[in-house]
């Protein structure tokens, strides 16, 4: 595998190189590794009751550009986690990349760090230790990153999955599970499946419905990334209808024991009305269980239905190299208002899970 900490066949990296979301420009270290530039509101990430307070401060216009700053980002917003060259070592990366990317920019993020990941190799993992702890003393701030959702597929059914769950919770999934009886469900390898431009139209409307809806817009990717990814060989997508009409599809990646869950459309409000969400998690792990995979990894969205829906939780970290020392100063005092997904590991080890 090409990186420290990669997951992603090396196909997916290439198409977000070849056409980024708008406002990024990929940034490549000399090693290889994956970097982009942007610019960046500091908010994005935010807790609620942080961005209430700033949003009743007047000069809205100037604060926003006070807060939006040209930043670097180490990985891309295709892979899971933050990725390095093999042959480089940690400790000159995380000097190195402050030097320079953290001169040429305000500033600099090592985007989701992974921490402990039990999706990654034991090497893997004590590289990024390594790396951590070359950073913070390197000047950069550690904080907690994004939880990413994903399952062992340490079942032999569906149904002894289901039987882990609470009453209710089973009950509830039956109850939305019958929806699928409603729905036609092809599974498409990528490629000629998607060779016309109809095709990419029709998916990539979906797409940016459950864009419009998410709260969190950073990386919009475009049409061009998706007819690349769809018409290229090695994913799969599941393609979801209803009386004929296409309501939702999911892109995902077998690779290397894991099945990566990257990105769905959805037509509302059909795939609300016959809970398309659900029908496709179950798909998914049938999918998983089939090919006798070990994973499925589901992501970083939504952690409050996927721990409804048994997921399991990981939580990665950023390094963050802060030019300027008074800003870092207030970055370093707010850090906290910045980390809203870390009651999710904690929510693993209250219910037994490791």
């Amino acid at each position: 595998m090409g990186f420290v900490n990669q997951l992603e066949p090396e196909a997916l990296l290439e198409h977000f190189a070849r056409h980024p979301p708008s406002g990024f420009s990929p940034h490549p270290a000399a090693d290889g590794a994956p970097l982009f530039v942007t610019r960046f509101d500091l908010l994005t990430t935010a807790d609620d009751d942080l961005r209430k307070r700033l949003s009743s401060l007047p000069f809205q216009g100037v604060l926003k550009r006070l807060l939006t700053l040209r930043t670097c980002f180490a990985g891309t917003t295709v892979s899971e986690y933050a990725l390095f060259a093999r042959s480089s070592d940690p400790a000159t990366v995380a000097r190195d990349w402050a030097r320079r990317f953290g001169r040429e920019h305000p500033l600099l993020v090592v985007k989701d760090l992974a921490v402990d990941s039990p999706l990654t190799s034991i090497a893997d993992r004590a590289w990024t230790s390594r790396f951590v702890d070359a950073a913070r003393e390197a000047g950069y701030l550690i904080v907690e990153g994004q939880a990413l959702a994903y399952v062992p597929i340490d079942f032999a059914s569906v149904d002894e999955y289901l039987a882990r769950l609470s009453s209710s919770r089973r009950k509830n999934l039956r109850r939305k599970l019958r929806s699928r009886q409603r729905l036609q469900v092809e599974r498409l390898p990528t490629g000629e499946a998607f060779a016309s431009d109809e095709s990419i139209d029709a998916y990539y409307a979906l797409f940016e419905n459950v864009y419009a809806q998410s709260e969190i817009h950073f990386d919009k990717l475009g049409r061009d990334f998706f007819a690349a990814t769809l018409r290229a060989p090695g994913g799969i997508v599941f393609a979801y209808r209803a009386e004929g009409e296409l309501i939702g599809w999911n892109l995902c990646y077998e690779h290397e024991g894991k099945l990566l869950d990257k990105y769905v459309g959805f037509a509302y409000p059909a795939a609300r009305d016959l809970d398309l969400y659900f029908v496709s998690w179950f798909l998914n792990l049938e999918y998983a269980l089939e090919r006798g995979l070990a994973f499925y990894v589901a992501g970083w969205t939504d952690p409050d239905v996927k721990a409804q829906l048994g997921a399991r939780f990981h939580l990665t970290r950023h390094a963050v190299f802060v030019r300027n020392r008074v800003l870092r100063a207030l970055l370093r005092r707010f850090a906290h208002r910045f980390e809203s997904d870390g009651h999710w590991e904690a929510h693993d080890a209250a219910t037994g899970r490791s």
